[in-house]
Protein backbone atom coordinates (compact mmCIF):
# COMPACT_ATOMS: atom_id res chain seq x y z
CA UNK A 1 0.00 0.00 0.00
CA UNK A 2 1.50 3.31 -1.04
CA UNK A 3 0.53 6.85 -0.18
CA UNK A 4 -1.21 8.56 -3.06
CA UNK A 5 1.18 10.84 -4.95
CA UNK A 6 -0.05 14.08 -6.42
CA UNK A 7 1.88 14.71 -9.64
CA UNK A 8 -0.07 17.21 -11.76
CA UNK A 9 -2.11 20.15 -10.52
CA UNK A 10 -4.14 22.74 -12.35
CA UNK A 11 -5.64 25.99 -11.17
CA UNK A 12 -9.23 24.87 -11.73
CA UNK A 13 -8.72 21.46 -10.12
CA UNK A 14 -6.93 22.65 -7.02
CA UNK A 15 -8.42 25.20 -4.64
CA UNK A 16 -10.84 28.10 -4.96
CA UNK A 17 -8.16 30.68 -4.13
CA UNK A 18 -8.80 33.88 -6.07
CA UNK A 19 -5.93 36.10 -7.04
CA UNK A 20 -5.12 39.36 -8.71
CA UNK A 21 -1.61 40.33 -9.84
CA UNK A 22 -1.04 43.97 -8.94
CA UNK A 23 1.71 45.82 -10.74
CA UNK A 24 4.11 47.65 -8.51
CA UNK A 25 3.81 51.34 -7.74
CA UNK A 26 7.33 52.67 -8.42
CA UNK A 27 6.92 56.03 -6.75
CA UNK A 28 10.13 56.36 -4.74
CA UNK A 29 10.59 59.19 -2.30
CA UNK A 30 12.39 62.21 -3.85
CA UNK A 31 16.13 62.42 -3.17
CA UNK A 32 16.50 58.73 -2.28
CA UNK A 33 18.66 56.47 -4.46
CA UNK A 34 17.02 53.19 -5.35
CA UNK A 35 18.35 49.64 -5.08
CA UNK A 36 17.19 46.34 -6.49
CA UNK A 37 16.71 42.98 -4.78
CA UNK A 38 14.92 39.74 -5.53
CA UNK A 39 12.52 38.31 -2.97
CA UNK A 40 11.63 34.61 -3.15
CA UNK A 41 8.92 32.94 -1.09
CA UNK A 42 8.71 29.13 -1.05
CA UNK A 43 6.41 26.61 0.59
CA UNK A 44 8.98 24.24 2.11
CA UNK A 45 6.56 22.11 4.13
CA UNK A 46 7.25 18.38 3.86
CA UNK A 47 3.58 17.52 3.64
CA UNK A 48 1.77 14.49 5.04
CA UNK A 49 -1.35 12.86 3.53
CA UNK A 50 -3.21 12.11 6.79
CA UNK A 51 -4.70 14.94 8.81
CA UNK A 52 -5.36 12.75 11.89
CA UNK A 53 -4.75 9.22 13.11
CA UNK A 54 -4.74 7.40 16.41
CA UNK A 55 -5.50 4.26 18.39
CA UNK A 56 -8.38 2.94 20.46
CA UNK A 57 -8.92 0.11 22.95
CA UNK A 58 -11.28 -1.10 25.62
CA UNK A 59 -11.88 0.48 29.00
CA UNK A 60 -10.09 -1.23 31.86
CA UNK A 61 -8.69 -3.84 29.52
CA UNK A 62 -7.13 -3.41 26.07
CA UNK A 63 -9.68 -5.82 24.62
CA UNK A 64 -13.18 -4.64 23.75
CA UNK A 65 -15.24 -7.51 25.12
CA UNK A 66 -18.83 -8.33 24.10
CA UNK A 67 -21.09 -5.57 25.42
CA UNK A 68 -18.24 -3.10 25.75
CA UNK A 69 -17.38 -0.17 23.48
CA UNK A 70 -14.61 2.25 22.52
CA UNK A 71 -14.95 5.85 21.37
CA UNK A 72 -12.90 7.77 18.81
CA UNK A 73 -13.02 11.57 18.79
CA UNK A 74 -11.92 13.39 15.66
CA UNK A 75 -12.45 16.37 13.37
CA UNK A 76 -13.30 16.21 9.67
CA UNK A 77 -14.07 18.40 6.69
CA UNK A 78 -16.71 17.74 4.04
CA UNK A 79 -15.64 14.78 1.89
CA UNK A 80 -13.27 13.36 4.48
CA UNK A 81 -13.92 9.93 6.00
CA UNK A 82 -12.83 7.96 9.05
CA UNK A 83 -11.44 4.46 8.66
CA UNK A 84 -10.39 1.98 11.35
CA UNK A 85 -9.23 -1.59 11.86
CA UNK A 86 -9.65 -3.98 14.80
CA UNK A 87 -9.07 -7.75 15.03
CA UNK A 88 -11.84 -10.34 15.15
CA UNK A 89 -10.08 -11.77 18.21
CA UNK A 90 -11.44 -15.34 17.96
CA UNK A 91 -9.95 -15.85 14.50
CA UNK A 92 -6.58 -16.47 12.89
CA UNK A 93 -6.29 -13.25 10.86
CA UNK A 94 -9.66 -11.57 10.38
CA UNK A 95 -10.31 -7.90 11.08
CA UNK A 96 -13.19 -5.46 11.05
CA UNK A 97 -12.94 -2.24 9.02
CA UNK A 98 -15.06 -0.13 6.69
CA UNK A 99 -14.41 -0.33 2.98
CA UNK A 100 -12.21 2.45 1.59
CA UNK A 101 -12.13 5.35 1.96
CA UNK A 102 -13.99 4.84 5.23
CA UNK A 103 -17.17 6.16 6.80
CA UNK A 104 -18.19 9.53 5.35
CA UNK A 105 -19.31 11.90 8.09
CA UNK A 106 -21.13 14.55 6.01
CA UNK A 107 -23.86 14.17 3.43
CA UNK A 108 -23.59 15.64 -0.07
CA UNK A 109 -24.63 19.12 1.03
CA UNK A 110 -22.35 19.22 4.07
CA UNK A 111 -24.73 18.23 6.86
CA UNK A 112 -23.13 16.06 9.55
CA UNK A 113 -24.23 12.43 9.60
CA UNK A 114 -25.35 11.02 12.94
CA UNK A 115 -26.68 7.71 14.19
CA UNK A 116 -26.10 4.07 13.30
CA UNK A 117 -23.53 3.57 10.52
CA UNK A 118 -22.95 -0.13 11.26
CA UNK A 119 -23.88 -1.14 7.72
CA UNK A 120 -20.53 0.27 6.59
CA UNK A 121 -18.52 -2.05 8.85
CA UNK A 122 -17.19 -5.12 7.06
CA UNK A 123 -15.21 -8.25 7.94
CA UNK A 124 -11.92 -8.87 6.12
CA UNK A 125 -9.46 -11.74 5.77
CA UNK A 126 -5.84 -10.56 6.00
CA UNK A 127 -4.75 -13.50 3.84
CA UNK A 128 -1.75 -14.49 5.96
CA UNK A 129 -3.22 -17.50 7.86
CA UNK A 130 -5.43 -20.47 7.05
CA UNK A 131 -8.75 -19.86 8.77
CA UNK A 132 -9.82 -22.28 11.47
CA UNK A 133 -13.36 -22.45 12.79
CA UNK A 134 -13.72 -19.16 14.66
CA UNK A 135 -13.98 -19.31 18.43
CA UNK A 136 -12.00 -19.62 21.63
CA UNK A 137 -10.30 -22.80 20.42
CA UNK A 138 -8.49 -21.11 17.52
CA UNK A 139 -4.74 -21.70 17.80
CA UNK A 140 -2.43 -18.76 17.15
CA UNK A 141 -0.70 -17.98 14.96
CA UNK A 142 -1.93 -20.94 12.92
CA UNK A 143 -0.85 -22.16 9.51
CA UNK A 144 0.76 -19.53 7.29
CA UNK A 145 -0.90 -18.47 4.04
CA UNK A 146 0.02 -15.99 1.32
CA UNK A 147 -3.15 -14.49 -0.11
CA UNK A 148 -4.41 -10.97 -0.77
CA UNK A 149 -6.87 -9.21 1.52
CA UNK A 150 -10.47 -10.19 0.75
CA UNK A 151 -13.86 -9.40 2.21
CA UNK A 152 -15.53 -12.14 4.23
CA UNK A 153 -19.15 -12.03 3.17
CA UNK A 154 -20.99 -14.86 4.90
CA UNK A 155 -18.22 -17.45 4.59
CA UNK A 156 -14.42 -17.40 4.48
CA UNK A 157 -12.14 -19.27 2.06
CA UNK A 158 -12.34 -22.39 4.24
CA UNK A 159 -16.15 -22.37 4.38
CA UNK A 160 -16.53 -21.09 7.95
CA UNK A 161 -19.78 -19.17 8.46
CA UNK A 162 -20.08 -15.62 9.81
CA UNK A 163 -22.92 -13.28 10.62
CA UNK A 164 -22.81 -9.89 8.88
CA UNK A 165 -20.15 -7.64 10.40
CA UNK A 166 -22.84 -5.11 11.28
CA UNK A 167 -24.38 -7.73 13.61
CA UNK A 168 -21.10 -8.08 15.49
CA UNK A 169 -19.88 -4.48 15.65
CA UNK A 170 -22.22 -1.52 16.06
CA UNK A 171 -20.81 1.79 14.81
CA UNK A 172 -22.49 5.05 15.82
CA UNK A 173 -21.66 8.64 14.85
CA UNK A 174 -22.37 11.69 17.00
CA UNK A 175 -21.72 15.25 15.89
CA UNK A 176 -20.23 17.34 18.70
CA UNK A 177 -20.26 20.66 16.82
CA UNK A 178 -17.54 22.72 15.14
CA UNK A 179 -16.48 19.84 12.83
CA UNK A 180 -15.88 17.45 15.74
CA UNK A 181 -17.36 13.94 15.90
CA UNK A 182 -17.39 10.86 18.10
CA UNK A 183 -17.42 7.40 16.52
CA UNK A 184 -18.44 4.72 19.02
CA UNK A 185 -17.65 1.07 18.26
CA UNK A 186 -19.63 -1.41 20.36
CA UNK A 187 -18.96 -5.14 20.47
CA UNK A 188 -22.40 -6.67 19.90
CA UNK A 189 -21.20 -10.22 19.20
CA UNK A 190 -22.17 -11.55 22.63
CA UNK A 191 -24.51 -14.56 22.50
CA UNK A 192 -24.09 -15.03 18.74
CA UNK A 193 -22.41 -17.87 16.88
CA UNK A 194 -19.55 -15.44 16.22
CA UNK A 195 -18.92 -14.17 19.73
CA UNK A 196 -15.48 -12.57 19.86
CA UNK A 197 -13.43 -9.92 21.59
CA UNK A 198 -12.20 -6.98 19.53
CA UNK A 199 -8.56 -6.00 19.73
CA UNK A 200 -7.04 -2.55 20.24
CA UNK A 201 -7.28 -0.81 16.89
CA UNK A 202 -6.16 2.13 14.78
CA UNK A 203 -8.02 4.88 12.95
CA UNK A 204 -7.12 7.48 10.33
CA UNK A 205 -8.48 10.41 8.29
CA UNK A 206 -6.99 11.62 5.00
CA UNK A 207 -6.73 15.22 3.85
CA UNK A 208 -9.00 16.18 0.98
CA UNK A 209 -7.65 18.52 -1.73
CA UNK A 210 -9.83 19.72 -4.60
CA UNK A 211 -12.32 16.95 -3.83
CA UNK A 212 -9.72 14.17 -3.82
CA UNK A 213 -8.42 12.36 -0.75
CA UNK A 214 -4.62 12.36 -0.59
CA UNK A 215 -4.64 8.79 0.74
CA UNK A 216 -7.95 7.04 0.24
CA UNK A 217 -6.63 3.68 1.51
CA UNK A 218 -4.29 4.29 4.45
CA UNK A 219 -4.85 0.89 6.14
CA UNK A 220 -5.35 -1.68 3.36
CA UNK A 221 -6.59 -2.25 -0.17
CA UNK A 222 -9.05 -5.00 -1.04
CA UNK A 223 -7.39 -7.50 -3.39
CA UNK A 224 -3.86 -6.41 -2.49
CA UNK A 225 -1.35 -7.90 -0.01
CA UNK A 226 -1.44 -6.68 3.57
CA UNK A 227 1.20 -4.08 4.48
CA UNK A 228 2.56 -1.58 7.01
CA UNK A 229 1.80 -3.56 10.17
CA UNK A 230 -1.81 -4.55 9.55
CA UNK A 231 -0.83 -8.21 9.98
CA UNK A 232 0.05 -7.52 13.62
CA UNK A 233 -3.52 -6.40 14.24
CA UNK A 234 -5.17 -9.13 12.16
CA UNK A 235 -3.14 -12.00 13.67
CA UNK A 236 -2.28 -10.82 17.19
CA UNK A 237 -4.38 -7.76 17.98
CA UNK A 238 -1.20 -5.69 18.26
CA UNK A 239 -1.91 -2.20 16.95
CA UNK A 240 1.56 -0.74 17.63
CA UNK A 241 3.28 -1.39 14.25
CA UNK A 242 0.42 0.00 12.16
CA UNK A 243 0.04 2.94 14.55
CA UNK A 244 3.73 3.75 14.10
CA UNK A 245 3.31 3.70 10.32
CA UNK A 246 0.23 5.91 10.42
CA UNK A 247 1.99 8.39 12.70
CA UNK A 248 4.77 8.69 10.12
CA UNK A 249 2.31 9.84 7.43
CA UNK A 250 0.14 12.02 9.69
CA UNK A 251 0.83 15.73 9.99
CA UNK A 252 0.46 18.97 8.11
CA UNK A 253 -0.62 19.67 4.55
CA UNK A 254 -1.35 23.21 3.48
CA UNK A 255 -0.90 25.40 0.44
CA UNK A 256 -0.03 29.08 0.77
CA UNK A 257 -2.09 31.70 -1.03
CA UNK A 258 -0.69 34.20 -3.56
CA UNK A 259 1.80 36.26 -1.59
CA UNK A 260 1.23 39.95 -0.80
CA UNK A 261 4.49 41.95 -0.78
CA UNK A 262 4.55 45.60 0.33
CA UNK A 263 7.42 48.11 0.42
CA UNK A 264 6.77 50.94 2.87
CA UNK A 265 8.56 53.76 4.70
CA UNK A 266 7.87 56.09 7.59
CA UNK A 267 4.80 54.22 8.85
CA UNK A 268 4.03 51.26 11.08
CA UNK A 269 3.38 47.81 9.63
CA UNK A 270 0.60 48.55 7.12
CA UNK A 271 -1.00 45.10 7.30
CA UNK A 272 -1.89 44.43 10.94
CA UNK A 273 -0.95 44.87 14.57
CA UNK A 274 -1.01 42.12 17.18
CA UNK A 275 -3.54 42.93 19.89
CA UNK A 276 -5.74 44.96 17.57
CA UNK A 277 -8.71 43.68 15.61
CA UNK A 278 -8.68 43.29 11.85
CA UNK A 279 -8.78 46.77 10.28
CA UNK A 280 -11.40 45.80 7.69
CA UNK A 281 -9.02 46.86 4.92
CA UNK A 282 -8.74 43.46 3.22
CA UNK A 283 -6.62 41.33 5.55
CA UNK A 284 -9.73 39.28 6.40
CA UNK A 285 -10.14 38.30 2.75
CA UNK A 286 -6.50 37.25 2.61
CA UNK A 287 -6.61 35.33 5.90
CA UNK A 288 -9.94 33.58 5.22
CA UNK A 289 -9.93 33.08 1.45
CA UNK A 290 -6.38 33.64 0.24
CA UNK A 291 -7.52 36.71 -1.72
CA UNK A 292 -4.91 39.49 -1.42
CA UNK A 293 -6.54 41.75 -4.01
CA UNK A 294 -8.71 43.75 -1.59
CA UNK A 295 -5.85 44.64 0.75
CA UNK A 296 -3.51 45.31 -2.19
CA UNK A 297 -6.01 47.70 -3.76
CA UNK A 298 -6.53 49.48 -0.45
CA UNK A 299 -2.80 49.98 0.14
CA UNK A 300 -1.83 51.28 -3.28
CA UNK A 301 -1.41 55.04 -3.15
CA UNK A 302 -1.66 55.29 0.65
CA UNK A 303 0.82 57.48 2.47
CA UNK A 304 4.06 55.62 3.15
CA UNK A 305 3.31 52.79 0.69
CA UNK A 306 5.92 52.65 -2.07
CA UNK A 307 5.10 49.41 -3.89
CA UNK A 308 2.52 46.64 -3.74
CA UNK A 309 2.79 43.21 -5.39
CA UNK A 310 0.60 40.10 -5.38
CA UNK A 311 2.55 36.99 -6.42
CA UNK A 312 0.62 33.89 -7.59
CA UNK A 313 2.55 30.67 -8.17
CA UNK A 314 2.98 29.69 -11.83
CA UNK A 315 0.32 27.25 -13.14
CA UNK A 316 -1.10 26.42 -9.69
CA UNK A 317 -1.79 29.95 -8.35
CA UNK A 318 -1.21 28.71 -4.79
CA UNK A 319 2.13 27.62 -3.38
CA UNK A 320 1.89 23.87 -2.86
CA UNK A 321 3.93 22.10 -0.18
CA UNK A 322 6.54 19.47 -0.98
CA UNK A 323 4.74 16.25 -1.93
CA UNK A 324 6.99 13.20 -1.95
CA UNK A 325 9.98 14.05 -4.13
CA UNK A 326 8.22 17.04 -5.67
CA UNK A 327 9.53 20.29 -4.09
CA UNK A 328 7.21 22.97 -2.83
CA UNK A 329 6.17 25.86 -5.05
CA UNK A 330 7.91 29.23 -4.98
CA UNK A 331 7.39 32.75 -6.29
CA UNK A 332 9.97 35.49 -6.91
CA UNK A 333 9.74 39.21 -7.51
CA UNK A 334 12.30 41.91 -8.21
CA UNK A 335 11.76 44.83 -5.86
CA UNK A 336 13.03 48.42 -5.79
CA UNK A 337 13.72 50.15 -2.49
CA UNK A 338 15.56 53.04 -0.89
CA UNK A 339 17.52 53.31 2.33
CA UNK A 340 15.18 53.06 5.31
CA UNK A 341 12.44 51.21 3.46
CA UNK A 342 10.83 48.18 5.05
CA UNK A 343 9.25 45.10 3.47
CA UNK A 344 6.10 43.30 4.65
CA UNK A 345 4.61 40.09 3.33
CA UNK A 346 1.45 38.11 4.07
CA UNK A 347 0.04 34.82 2.81
CA UNK A 348 -2.75 32.55 4.03
CA UNK A 349 -2.23 29.24 5.78
CA UNK A 350 -4.56 27.74 3.19
CA UNK A 351 -6.12 24.94 5.22
CA UNK A 352 -7.22 27.10 8.13
CA UNK A 353 -10.14 29.34 8.99
CA UNK A 354 -8.20 32.62 9.17
CA UNK A 355 -4.51 32.02 9.87
CA UNK A 356 -1.88 33.94 7.94
CA UNK A 357 1.90 34.08 7.76
CA UNK A 358 3.39 37.57 7.92
CA UNK A 359 6.44 39.58 8.76
CA UNK A 360 6.53 40.97 12.30
CA UNK A 361 5.79 44.47 13.54
CA UNK A 362 8.94 46.00 12.01
CA UNK A 363 8.84 44.14 8.70
CA UNK A 364 12.10 43.16 6.96
CA UNK A 365 15.02 45.31 5.86
CA UNK A 366 15.06 44.65 2.08
CA UNK A 367 18.75 45.60 1.86
CA UNK A 368 19.80 42.62 3.99
CA UNK A 369 20.49 39.66 1.76
CA UNK A 370 19.94 36.03 2.74
CA UNK A 371 17.35 33.92 4.51
CA UNK A 372 14.76 36.11 6.23
CA UNK A 373 12.43 33.28 7.26
CA UNK A 374 13.05 33.83 10.96
CA UNK A 375 11.22 37.15 10.62
CA UNK A 376 7.96 35.41 9.68
CA UNK A 377 5.27 34.49 12.19
CA UNK A 378 1.91 32.71 12.04
CA UNK A 379 -1.06 34.79 13.16
CA UNK A 380 -4.78 34.33 13.80
CA UNK A 381 -6.78 37.15 12.18
CA UNK A 382 -9.53 36.77 14.77
CA UNK A 383 -12.34 36.99 12.21
CA UNK A 384 -13.39 33.33 11.93
CA UNK A 385 -14.07 30.60 14.49
CA UNK A 386 -11.17 28.14 14.59
CA UNK A 387 -11.34 24.48 13.59
CA UNK A 388 -8.78 21.72 13.15
CA UNK A 389 -6.55 22.91 10.26
CA UNK A 390 -7.37 20.77 7.24
CA UNK A 391 -10.40 19.19 8.93
CA UNK A 392 -12.87 22.05 9.31
CA UNK A 393 -16.23 22.10 7.56
CA UNK A 394 -16.35 25.91 7.48
CA UNK A 395 -12.84 26.42 6.09
CA UNK A 396 -13.16 28.33 2.81
CA UNK A 397 -10.65 26.27 0.86
CA UNK A 398 -12.39 23.07 1.94
CA UNK A 399 -15.68 24.23 0.41
CA UNK A 400 -16.93 25.85 3.60
CA UNK A 401 -18.19 29.24 4.76
CA UNK A 402 -16.24 30.72 7.70
CA UNK A 403 -18.21 31.42 10.87
CA UNK A 404 -17.58 34.99 11.99
CA UNK A 405 -15.98 36.05 15.24
CA UNK A 406 -14.30 39.30 16.26
CA UNK A 407 -11.26 39.05 18.52
CA UNK A 408 -7.84 40.74 18.39
CA UNK A 409 -5.15 39.42 16.07
CA UNK A 410 -2.78 37.10 17.94
CA UNK A 411 0.11 34.76 17.27
CA UNK A 412 -1.01 31.16 16.75
CA UNK A 413 0.31 29.11 19.69
CA UNK A 414 2.26 25.95 18.95
CA UNK A 415 1.16 23.43 20.00
CA UNK A 416 -2.35 24.83 19.66
CA UNK A 417 -5.76 23.51 20.63
CA UNK A 418 -5.85 21.23 17.58
CA UNK A 419 -2.39 20.05 16.61
CA UNK A 420 1.35 20.66 16.76
CA UNK A 421 2.76 22.48 13.76
CA UNK A 422 6.28 22.38 12.38
CA UNK A 423 8.28 25.55 13.08
CA UNK A 424 7.31 28.42 10.81
CA UNK A 425 10.66 28.06 9.04
CA UNK A 426 9.64 24.49 8.22
CA UNK A 427 6.62 25.76 6.27
CA UNK A 428 7.61 29.04 4.60
CA UNK A 429 11.02 30.23 3.42
CA UNK A 430 11.69 33.86 2.52
CA UNK A 431 14.95 34.76 0.80
CA UNK A 432 16.26 38.16 -0.35
CA UNK A 433 19.00 38.20 -2.97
Amino acid sequence: MKTTKIIHWTVTALLPFTFFACKKDDTNFPGHSTHESMITVQNVLQSKPLVESGTFQGTGTPLILPGQSAAIQFSAAKGEAITFATMYGASNDLFFAPDNPGIKVYDSVGNPIEGDVSAQVKLWDNGTRINQTPGASVSHPGTADNKNITEVNGTDAQGNIYLPASSLVKASLKYNGNSMFTLTLQNTSGGTANETPLSPGVWAISYIVAGNLLNAAPLFTNGKPTANGLTSIAEMGNNAPLSTYLSSITGIFTPLSPVLVVIYNGIDNPLYKVGEKDRNEGLKQLAQKGDASVLAAYLKGKTGIKAVYVLPAPTTTVLLPAIGDQPGSSVSQEISFSKGDRLAIATMYGFSNDWFFATGADGIDPSKKGDASASIGLYDDGTAIEQFPGAGVTQFNLAGTPLAESVPIAAVPNPNAFTTLPPVTGIIKVTIQ
